[in-house]
């Protein structure tokens, strides 16, 4: 059941990230968003228009699908992977990598005449969790990613960026938003805590968010949808948890490396089950998990 005492949805589930930013009727909300996130880095380059494309798609060289969150081009022909991370995954990095090579790929074109020229190809992560592997200092969030020259590190191919959000990261309240850029972190932080729109929001594509973003205003079958999408994000949430405080505990009992490795399989198969009966996707699981389709498949 939907939290009573919430006004506006959670973008962090599937329903929620989807409505706001999958969807013909609120594309401009993605739009928006898109042109806070580069104009960090390339004021300059301003996107005007948006087209989705489909967000499945089947490796040419491999069964192996991937399934974005929202895909879509610009009017110039540009890609852009729009990702909400919930979890933690070991080889995110490489996931995003891979995601990358289908806008890559599906721009070849048949025939002798194609050069090879490319359009931009972006893969932005909005991620739940913060990258602790790589230290970065407590308070660099917004992480824009090409291939350098390990030279003098100058940008050696700037048609392939990888730009990574690390939310927890995010702390700025209400008096302290000044930028575009820092207004749409809020909202994707906050928005389900908050019972009315921000003084500080008052921009008209804030308005128009809230509107989409207000549960009450949902019809049957999208409150059916959210509420489903809110129960999956709680159980597999609760299930992380239990797991990590389950493996500490199993940990210190057995005190054996291989005890610990081998609870944490039997672990990682018992929450798989559980969110296959949830209705998490396969990817889903796999990327919580770390399980191979084939496993998950078996169960």
């Amino acid at each position: 059941m939907i939290d009573q005492r919430e006004r506006y949805i959670n973008p962090y589930t599937d329903f929620g990230f989807k409505k706001l930013f999958g969807t013909e009727m609120n594309k401009d909300l993605l739009i928006s968003f898109l042109n806070a996130l580069l104009s960090k880095s390339q004021p300059k380059k301003v996107i005007s228009d948006i087209k989705y494309l489909p967000s499945e798609h089947l490796g040419a060289y491999c069964n192996r699908r991937a399934i974005f969150d929202v895909y879509c081009v610009n009017e110039k022909g540009d890609n852009f992977i729009v990702e909400m991370q919930n979890v933690s995954q070991k080889f995110y990095k490489d996931r995003s990598v891979f995601y990358s090579t289908f806008p890559i790929q599906e721009q070849a074109r048949m025939g002798e005449d194609w050069d090879f020229e490319l359009k931009e190809v972006y893969t932005v992560g909005i991620l739940n969790f913060e990258f602790k592997e790589d230290k970065y200092d407590k308070d660099c969030l917004h992480h824009e990613v090409k291939l350098l020259d390990t030279a003098d590190h100058h940008v050696f191919y700037d048609k392939l960026t990888f730009i990574y959000l690390e939310m927890p990261k995010f702390n700025k309240t209400e008096d302290e938003l000044e930028t575009m850029f820092d207004k749409w972190l809020f909202v994707l932080k906050n928005l389900s805590r908050l019972l009315e729109r921000p003084k500080a929001l008052q921009e008209r594509i804030f308005e128009r968010l809230f509107e989409q973003a207000e549960i009450a205003r949902f019809t049957p079958e999208e409150r059916r949808g959210y509420e489903d999408s809110m129960k999956v994000y709680r159980d597999i949430n609760n299930a992380i948890a239990t797991a990590k405080r389950d493996s500490k505990a199993e940990g210190r009992a057995e005190g054996r490396a291989e005890g610990r490795a081998e609870g944490k399989a039997e672990e990682k198969l018992d929450n798989a089950k559980k969110m296959k009966e949830l209705g998490a996707t396969i990817d889903f699981i796999m990327q919580v998990t770390g399980l191979t389709q084939e496993e998950i498949e078996k169960l």
